[in-house]
């Protein structure tokens, strides 16, 4: 009931946003099926790989169809309290009251999404989103569990081309510190940065630590820890969307190797 009134307040605050989102010249509205697929596995992340209290998992997926006027996170900038939140404890709600402030002062969010949990670290989720033409980009978090406060996500991905909206991406998704807790580790206490970091990719040399737990001096880079595919849904698959199925693990693993 929550994300639904959400969406409907945001909805209705679709205004011009002032930025580029202007040469966006597609239909007026489109949908698409996002799917998010975790590929945490014991195979491509050995070290370290969370496997009691808790398991390897992944929060619900949390996300926002916007224009360029509104960042939910990004890159080497300060992550928000909501964000913070999110990715330390994977609590949503000061994350959504400051989108909705957005949406309400600066009118550059059209409507939120969210998708369940995925209970392993292997397996899919998915949800739909609405994208319009003053409001073309997705953004998303996704929090890894258990970690100080890392997470994967898009930031301002762009659905538009010109005059059509895309009928299929798919983007690999990497790990990323919040900058708000110190932990090296999956398991790590809680132990906040003072000052708060920027938003910077876990990559397997950076944070350059042996402790790291995705710190892999052999590799060149790190697998995906995870991907996501969206898919425009057609006139006549709007409103017909099939019930969300949460696939058993195994039959989803997605086998990577570490060289």
């Amino acid at each position: 009931v929550i994300w639904t009134v959400l969406v409907t307040i945001l909805g209705s605050a679709s205004s011009l946003p002032v930025g580029d989102d202007s040469l966006c010249r597609a239909e007026e509205l489109a949908k698409y099926k996002i799917i998010f697929t975790g590929k945490w596995s014991q195979t491509a992340f050995p070290k370290q790989y969370p496997l009691y209290r808790p398991p390897a998992q992944w929060s619900s997926l949390l996300g926002v169809t916007h224009s360029s006027d509104y960042n939910m996170w990004k890159k080497n900038e300060y992550a928000s309290n909501g964000v913070r939140d999110f990715a330390e404890k994977g609590e949503a709600w000061v994350l959504m009251k400051e989108i909705e402030e957005a949406g309400e002062k600066i009118q550059s969010v059209h409507g939120i999404f969210s998708a369940p949990a995925i209970s392993s670290g292997t397996g899919q989720t998915s949800t739909e989103l609405e994208v319009h033409p003053r409001h073309p980009l997705v953004s998303f978090v996704v929090r890894i569990v258990p970690s100080p406060d890392w997470f994967v996500g898009i930031d301002s991905l762009n659905l538009c081309e010109g005059d059509h909206w895309m009928d299929e991406v798919s983007v690999d998704l990497f790990p990323y510190d919040a900058g708000t807790d110190s932990g090296f580790t999956f398991s790590s206490p809680n132990f906040a940065t003072i000052p708060q970091d920027t938003v910077t990719e876990i990559t397997c040399s950076s944070p350059s630590h042996p402790a790291n737990s995705f710190y892999y001096p052999k590799l060149k880079i790190l697998p995906p820890i995870a991907q996501v595919t969206m898919m425009k849904l057609k006139k006549s698959q709007l409103g017909l969307s099939a019930p969300f199925i949460n696939l058993p693990a195994k039959s989803n693993e997605i086998i990577d190797t570490v060289s």
